[in-house]
């Protein structure tokens, strides 16, 4: 199954009567926007801004690109650098597994100049600021609840909504998982805490032990892990069948 393939399948259940939705793609950023009006101009311009403040950091500490464990970064790291170091290291793994939740926070925090209402998808992670009730579904994979579940998130602002999964896409994950969603207030430390418990999940018996893991911080505010038909469910939101 290519990238592409699982990008337009959970892309497609996207939809929000009340928001307009469109792409914006910039080498590996590939994401899906949803806001009150058309931003592709400006969200173009912010992503830019924020690849380039990470890509010419790496240039000066190249150990941040590459580490597997958590980073130190220099004094003169620019934001977005520095709150991905951070948020990673209370998670316990690399630097480079918040990325997509630092660029679509940093993006999405942008536009709410621009919006009232932003959401924002960076490969299965998800920045949201909504004034209206949504439901989040969640893609699996093959699993046999993939598709078929809904997080009811109430209105909320700066919301990290973030999964990571051992059998689908291209994110580095040492465990087996289809997926691992977290749901946190930081977006990079939801993107980073899923790395860091699906890579726990090898056998359908880790689903509890990751479950009480996650649970541990007060930043999460709610964790669902799928391996096959197996399923874990902790935190403050309603899960419902769509």
């Amino acid at each position: 199954m290519s990238n592409e393939y699982i990008k337009r399948e959970y892309r497609k259940y996207m939809k929000a009567d009340d928001l307009i939705g469109f792409p914006v793609k910039i080498k590996e950023s590939d994401l899906y926007i949803l806001a009150e009006k058309d931003l592709e101009k400006e969200t173009r311009k912010v992503l830019e801004y924020y690849r380039n403040q990470i890509e010419e950091y790496i240039k000066e500490d190249p150990l941040f690109y590459i580490t597997l464990e958590p980073h130190n970064v220099l004094p003169s790291a620019p934001k977005i650098v520095r709150e991905m170091s951070h948020w990673t290291r209370k998670a316990g793994v690399g630097p480079m597994a918040g990325v997509a939740g630092a660029i679509a926070e940093f993006v999405g925090r942008d536009l709410l100049k621009f919006s009232p209402q932003v959401i924002i998808e960076n490969g299965g992670d998800i920045f949201l600021s909504s004034k209206r009730e949504r439901v989040v579904s969640i893609f699996a994979g093959e699993s046999i609840w993939s598709n078929k579940l809904g997080i009811l998130i109430p209105p909320s602002q700066h919301l990290g909504i973030c999964t990571s999964s051992g059998t689908v896409g291209p994110s580095l994950s040492f465990g087996r998982a289809d997926a691992v969603v977290i749901i946190s207030n930081s977006t990079i430390f939801a993107d980073a805490l899923a790395t860091a418990v699906g890579n726990m999940i090898q056998k359908p018996e880790d689903i509890e032990l990751g479950i009480e893991y996650a649970k541990g911080f007060s930043e999460v505010y709610e964790i669902i892990i799928i391996m096959g038909e197996h399923l874990g469910i902790w935190g403050r939101y309603e899960v419902i069948k769509i």
